[in-house]
């Protein structure tokens, strides 16, 4: 909120003062809000992909009826009695609880405007088709990612093995940034997949609310259940897991949705490398060159997020100016393809990851939420 804040006080609001015909005119270009905007939102980070657009709408000035995921739902209530103690006019922001009826109901309504959407390529691309067929209007939808790291043979292998394990485990695997996919320079192939076994190995899981727990449970049984076929499509292809691959049900975890983070290698052919999966599970495998790593990490519906673990900057370059996504990293050991902080990485997708071609938390991502109106004034 405070970037959206500054990106609007750096640019003196909302006009820019245009050229003149003549003696006597001013033309100004400015941007006017759409009207209502519809904020529906995920369950995964209940606040982050609430307050982004929530704040944008609200600051250009439009109204907001925002409708989070029934699993993700106290946090916007949180966050909208936020809006209200810091003295949000009354109305300014509607929350409205509910599943997929309120939420398609909702991003159809005559009037509603615009439509910010976080959530499946499935539910995002039919809203992108249907919400806009009455009246033009925007559909700005981030629709997850297959998120590929490639790992050349001059790279830091323990610096890749870490990134790769944190940003495919972290928050459970439920990011749409979660690195699922890691393609490896042959002569450094067994070296990192012996790391990367071995730092998963030592991922503590557990209740989230310890401080030393890396990994909690999954949001649903759904989720396990995909867990589960993705394993067992890897073993029925020739594949290997290589760590974890199972539920967790010892102690107290039993009460939970638990699984173990799981790294496998399996055949290209088999499906786990090209669906969204949203659990602790990534594959690797070895190619000849970057450049066929580059190939086959773009060779995706998505285009969210990527990274690369390379020694030299040619080969960074090089990855940076043909990786087909909206948000890259190098050498990132915080994780190889996830991190997103207003003023720093702006997060958004290309292809079909994402809509706008702007990223929330960046200059441009406020310019979704408005139309430009040319003002001319004659002054004889």
């Amino acid at each position: 909120m405070d970037y959206y804040c500054d990106r609007l006080e750096e640019s003196d609001g909302l006009a820019t003062a245009m050229g003149q015909y003549g003696v006597g005119d001013t033309n100004h270009s400015v941007l006017r809000p759409w009207g209502v905007w519809a904020v529906i939102s995920p369950f995964n980070f209940p606040l982050a992909l609430v307050a982004s657009p929530t704040s944008a709408a609200l600051l250009t000035g439009n109204t907001v009826v925002l409708k989070p995921s029934n699993t993700g739902a106290l946090g916007s209530l949180l966050l909208a009695d936020i809006y209200a103690r810091a003295g949000l006019p009354a109305g300014a922001l509607q929350v409205v609880t509910g599943g997929d009826e309120a939420g398609d109901r909702l991003a159809h309504h005559d009037d509603v405007d615009g439509v910010t959407f976080t959530g499946s390529y499935d539910v995002g691309m039919y809203l992108y088709r249907t919400v806009a067929a009455g009246r033009p209007k925007p559909v700005v939808c981030e629709m997850g990612g297959k998120n590929p790291a490639v790992v050349t043979a001059t790279a830091d292998l323990d610096q890749a093995a870490e990134g790769v394990m944190r940003a495919a485990f972290g928050l459970s695997g439920q990011k749409c940034s979660a690195n699922s996919r890691v393609y490896v320079e042959r002569p450094a192939f067994e070296d990192f997949l012996g790391l990367l076994a071995e730092k998963t190995a030592e991922v503590r899981l557990g209740d989230p609310r310890d401080r030393e727990t890396f990994l909690g449970p999954v949001i649903d049984q759904e989720a396990v259940d995909r867990f589960r076929s993705a394993v067992e499509a890897v073993r029925e292809a020739g594949g290997e897991v290589l760590s974890g691959g199972e539920v967790v049900t010892d102690g107290d975890m039993a009460r939970g949705n638990f699984v173990q983070p799981t790294v496998v290698t399996a055949p290209e052919e088999t499906w786990i490398w090209e669906k969204e999966l949203f659990v602790p599970f990534v594959a690797v495998t070895p190619v000849d060159s970057l450049d066929e790593g580059i190939d086959k990490a773009n060779d995706t519906i998505f285009g969210l997020t990527a990274g690369v673990f390379a020694g030299t900057d040619e080969e960074v370059d090089r990855f940076f100016q043909r990786i087909q996504a909206g948000v890259v990293y190098a050498n990132r050991r915080a994780g190889s393809t996830t991190g997103a902080w207003p003023d720093i990485q702006p997060f958004g997708g290309w292809k079909s990851s994402g809509t706008s071609g702007a990223g929330s938390g960046g200059p441009w991502y406020m310019r979704s939420y408005v139309r430009e109106q040319a003002r001319t004034l004659i002054r004889e």
